[in-house]
């Protein structure tokens, strides 16, 4: 018996390693409103912990969300904390976390030293291309980018936040059925 628990530990300590050695990077940087947390943030946050080792996550507070002129409401910043911290401590990932307000939309990327990359939704591709224009216009080294594909909905469109607020999707991107539709 003690001998299949040493195997079991082994089998463990092997399958840490193989995490540990896809975790390319040392700190990572991913960042949003993470309104409305669904399936596409869902992914994009686990990409960052899996690539990296440590992962800064920007939370869009409160004004810089208002500023964005999203066309639907955004829920306030201590919820959006809440339902983000609850996720990461499920993922088992919360202490190699960290969660920072975002009051201005480049955050901490056009300050920061030790960054090694960027995590993006191909969304957001751009903004990165033009963090890392900033970053070199300050002699910054450039972070490199790791791109995500957009998680489609059921209907192949991609999840958003402005979807499920509009009453089309849910978190898990099933349309959603009106009666009046019936």
């Amino acid at each position: 018996m003690e001998k299949c628990a040493q195997e079991s530990n082994d089998r463990l300590t092997r399958r840490e390693n193989v995490t540990a050695m896809n975790q390319k990077f040392g700190t990572v940087l991913v960042g949003g409103t993470f309104d409305e947390f669904h399936k596409g943030h869902r992914a994009l946050i686990l990409k960052a912990f899996e690539v990296g080792r440590r992962v800064i996550i920007g939370l869009s507070s409160d004004q810089l969300a208002r500023e964005m002129r999203k066309n639907h409401e955004v829920g306030i910043y201590e919820q959006r904390l809440k339902e983000l911290r609850s996720y990461l401590r499920k993922q088992g990932v919360l202490d190699r976390g960290k969660i920072v307000p975002l009051d201005t939309p480049y955050g901490i990327t056009l300050s920061t030293t030790i960054a090694d990359a960027l995590i993006v939704s191909k969304e957001t591709e751009t903004v990165g291309l033009k963090i890392n224009e900033k970053r070199v216009a300050k002699e910054l080294r450039p972070l490199e980018l790791v791109v995500i594909d957009m998680v489609p909905a059921e209907d192949t469109v991609p999840i958003s936040s402005t979807r499920i607020r509009h009453g089309e999707i849910d978190r898990e991107g099933h349309l959603v059925r009106h009666k009046e539709h019936l």
